[in-house]
């Protein structure tokens, strides 16, 4: 990075960056648990003759060295190129009306704890409201080491069960809705789209902005017709700006599309979304009448569901991480 140069072009120059300070969250671990192996096993040595209070210090230290290297097994679980990229997190409300647009805003607070949590910087790019309460759809760009990796372990339906604050008769209600997850590529990514397999519109963005959003068309929605995919950005004030972004988007979602058709493992894990609705849900939310949040795919659950809804979705993530690479494994 002190060559002569390197930020002459900052996108590639930040592309590096973003990939070192990945790298860095492996290997920095490593080294300083190599040195506490070391250390540890000198004091051992000095220990086992004479100090058994000493013994029972460093039994102690070998616990928490066991737990460390259990968290750097799981980054080691995170092989796939696309795992240290940046990524495009999308929630959508699914079957249940006002019920599940105030579900997915649940879970967008739910998930940016959770990024706080891990130091994850995340900004919105599209937003979509509800017509009574919360969201029906939003999109963020969330950046951090491995984020897309961690991130993945998300895709898929999340079911609501609670008794309904929208209700007067108070009644338990179920609700969905989908998060979805893509890799953010660098510019280079090989997907050639071609203008006129495009259409294009601009609209007034939603939301806050003031007299900008009411007087300005900014916002850009993308079609790509082949595909009928569709993507749209309103957080810039530029049209030129948010183009740019939606390209990012759409360039994502035709290449991990193309990727879906020649590798199995994504295609299943796509699939396993599915419909917004009953029957296709990765993991369960159960407020009433009991309390437990419980994810389908791996058997993991726990009774503290506040501190789930508050971000703590470590335990859910990394269960999942060892059950997809026990999976590939057994496909070998």
């Amino acid at each position: 990075m002190a060559q002569p140069g390197f930020w002459d072009n900052p996108d590639a120059a930040q592309s590096v960056v973003t990939r070192l300070s990945a790298l860095k969250t492996v290997v920095g671990p490593v080294e300083e648990m190599q040195r506490e192996v070391e250390d540890i096993a000198e004091l051992f040595e000095l220990a086992i003759e004479s100090d058994q209070d000493e013994l029972k210090e460093l039994a102690e230290d070998l616990a928490e060295l066991t737990r460390k290297c259990e968290k750097i097994e799981l980054q080691g679980l995170l092989s796939r190129p696309e795992d240290m990229k940046n990524c495009f997190f999308s929630i959508h409300a699914g079957a249940g009306g006002t019920e599940s647009c105030d579900w997915a805003s649940m879970l967008l607070r739910m998930y940016t704890r959770h990024f706080d949590e891990h130091k994850y910087k995340y900004e919105e790019l599209d937003i979509t409201p509800g017509e009574e309460a919360g969201i029906r759809s939003i999109t963020l760009r969330v950046a951090g080491p491995f984020a897309f990796g961690r991130l993945s372990c998300e895709t898929g339906v999340h079911r609501l069960v609670r008794i309904s604050p929208f209700d007067s008769a108070k009644r338990r209600h179920t609700s969905f809705a989908a998060v979805d997850v893509l890799p953010e590529f660098d510019e280079d990514i090989e997907v050639e789209i071609s203008e006129d397999d495009l259409r294009v519109d601009f609209y007034r963005a939603s939301g806050a902005g003031g007299q900008h959003v009411n007087k300005v068309s900014s916002a850009v929605r993308l079609t790509h017709i082949p595909t009928g995919i569709v993507v749209q950005c309103q957080n810039q004030r530029s049209q030129h700006k948010n183009r740019a972004q939606a390209m990012k988007v759409l360039k994502s979602r035709i290449y991990m599309l193309e990727q879906q058709k020649r590798d199995a493992e994504v295609a299943k894990l796509y699939g396993e979304k599915g419909e917004i609705a009953w029957g296709s849900q990765i993991r369960s939310y159960v407020l009433q009448p009991y309390q437990m949040v419980k994810d389908h795919r791996t058997d993991h659950q726990t009774g503290n569901v506040d501190a789930v809804l508050d971000g703590d979705i470590d335990g859910f993530v990394e269960s999942y991480l060892r059950h997809r690479a026990k999976t590939r494994t057994a496909k070998k």
